[in-house]
């Protein structure tokens, strides 16, 4: 890997930053994780950080974000959470295996309670460790380094994270709840790396939650793997809350087998920039896959939903829903694809995407398009940026309804197509009154908690 030395600007200066860390990155990584970096390494110094002049990242400016001057953690910060506390402001009552991950790294808590048997809940480091065989079997097989720069940089840090392994046969009764913390007084450049591998005829409920706990700046480069094998169901719900000066890049990489089925809600309440991209490969027949997303965002904040929908096998059905309310000087972006590849016949393939537009200063871009290469499918896409209905927001006033009610109202009404989906009834509840605060404008940072996170 120093062979490398060409490479200029963010992109050579990450490299250096690389080669500055690897000693320590090496040292305590498994075998695996250190066998990828060297691929990654020349992926990423062909690909760098993408830029606007990339099609898929035309909307959203990341460089000047990882241009930025951040401190990186190489080693878990000892520091002491009591989890109750925390989600006493948001997710409470939620009777879950709860596992804390702190900064990227694997925080073990005393809550996870009593697993199946065969199931594994653990650090990432730690799998690649105890469990090589099906570690190897699975992790980086499913993001692809050479598509994404993202990607290939997350690979070339990966040092922890989560790793989920659900045996053969396997039901889940209780919800997994994985809590994503970033807290320091730096600010920091956070790589979170995890692996969830759900076997045959097994199902789960996956929960997750990002939040920061203090008002420093925090890039994050996320990667998760999901593995899903024949008849099997996974639901994977997940609530962004973090600071107004955060930077959090999500890469979710879904692969599924015959008869699987995999379901996704992820609500952004709050955040700096924001980037969620799914990649979901519908590698069996008669999968179904469902993402929904909901954002809300105001000041200067910017959110973009990316979705890959890749048909591979016959008789799979795939739908797609993401909204978002953008008040004040907000932008947000959309872009989806459906690929159906030759031997995808007879799929179902849905996508959709509306917006509305608060000010007249916010900006939504959104490009749902299709690429088909079998003849026997069903296929659709729409989007749609507009401001508020004002015949309905008439209908209501006339009833007697206050404007600002009315508007509320509608903006709620909206909102709960997406909320309405996720499978949990008490975090649907929960969501529920947070984005309600959020459109009240109650909510316009993190929560109404102690720490008072700006």
């Amino acid at each position: 890997m120093n062979d490398i030395t060409s490479s200029v600007g963010l992109t050579g200066d990450l490299l250096s930053l690389f080669r500055q860390s690897t000693g320590i990155l090496e040292t305590r990584s498994g075998e695996i994780l250190n066998l990828h970096r060297e691929q990654a390494f020349h992926d990423f110094d062909r690909l760098g950080v993408p830029t606007t002049k990339n099609e898929n990242y035309k909307y959203t400016p990341l460089e000047k974000y990882f241009a930025g001057k951040y401190d990186v953690e190489l080693e878990v910060n000892p520091f002491k959470v009591d989890v109750k506390d925390i989600f006493r402001c948001d997710v409470p009552d939620l009777n879950t295996h709860v596992i804390l991950v702190l900064n990227g790294f694997f925080y073990s808590t005393d809550r996870q309670g009593n697993l199946p048997d065969g199931m594994i809940v653990t650090g990432l480091n730690e799998a690649s460790l105890k469990f090589p065989a099906l570690f190897e079997k699975h992790y980086s097989k499913y993001a692809d380094t050479s598509l994404d720069g993202l990607v290939a940089l997350n690979t070339l840090f990966a040092h922890d994270g989560v790793f989920v392994y659900i045996p053969k046969n396997t039901v889940l009764e209780k919800p997994l709840q994985i809590i994503n913390l970033s807290y320091s007084d730096k600010n920091l450049r956070l790589t979170r790396r995890n692996l969830i591998v759900a076997e045959d005829n097994s199902s789960a409920n996956i929960v997750v939650c990002d939040h920061t706990l203090s008002n420093q700046s925090f890039l994050t480069n996320s990667l998760t793997e999901i593995f899903i094998g024949n008849n099997t169901g996974i639901s994977y719900d997940w609530l962004q809350n973090e600071n107004g000066q955060s930077t959090h890049i999500n890469n979710i990489f879904i692969h599924q087998l015959a008869n699987s089925r995999f379901g996704s809600s992820i609500v952004s309440l709050h955040g700096g920039l924001i980037r969620n991209n799914f990649y979901a490969v519908l590698n069996g027949e008669n999968s179904e896959t469902s993402l929904n997303g909901l954002f809300l965002c105001d000041d200067k904040q910017h959110v973009a939903n990316y979705v890959l929908m890749d048909h591979a096998k016959p008789h799979g059905t795939s739908n797609q829903l993401f909204k978002g309310i953008l008040d004040d000087d907000a932008t947000g972006s959309f872009n989806g694809k459906i690929l159906v590849r030759p031997d995808a016949q007879k799929i179902q393939a849905y996508q959709k995407n509306n917006n509305i537009l608060l000010s007249s200063t916010a900006r939504m871009n959104t490009k749902p398009h299709l690429e088909i290469y079998a003849d026997d499918v069903k296929c659709s896409h729409g989007a749609t940026v507009g401001q508020m209905d004002n015949e309905a927001l008439f209908y209501l006033r006339s009833r007697g309804i206050g404007e600002s009610e009315a508007r509320h109202l509608l903006m709620y009404a909206f909102a709960n197509e997406i909320v309405s989906k996720i499978s949990l009834p008490v975090l649907k509840e929960r969501i529920i009154e947070l984005v309600d605060k959020r459109l009240r404008g109650e909510l316009s940072r993190c929560n109404d908690c102690e720490l008072r996170c700006g």
